[in-house]
């Protein structure tokens, strides 16, 4: 079974055992998380959206936090005397998919 999951603004699609870099969350390492804004779950029995997710999630567990590796801008004009270096490293926060829990009762 697997699942999209929206966290930080980006889609990802998971699977339990998964190990995968999000955005930075507010959440000490070690501790469990639940992620309830599931855009789709597909399994043996097909694929679910839409209405048929009211009340999935996906349970996590936050291994670890850091940061990725620096990306360079550079910003340069010929001729003009112009030349700017920035760099950047994007926190990022390490979870572990530990389960994916479908909708209950279908109304």
């Amino acid at each position: 079974m697997y699942a999209v999951i929206v966290t930080g603004g980006k889609q990802y699609r998971v699977m339990q055992g998964e190990t995968l870099r999000v955005e930075k969350l507010e959440a000490d390492a070690g501790s469990e998380l639940t992620l309830d804004n599931v855009l789709m779950l597909g399994g043996s029995d097909g694929v679910k959206v839409g209405d048929a997710l009211n009340g999935a999630t996906v349970s996590a567990k936050v291994v670890g936090h850091g940061r990725a590796d620096k990306v360079r801008i550079v910003k340069f004009r010929r001729r003009k005397h112009h030349r700017k270096q920035m760099g950047h490293r994007q926190y990022y926060t390490e979870i572990e998919i530990t389960g994916i829990n479908g909708a209950g009762d279908k109304k």
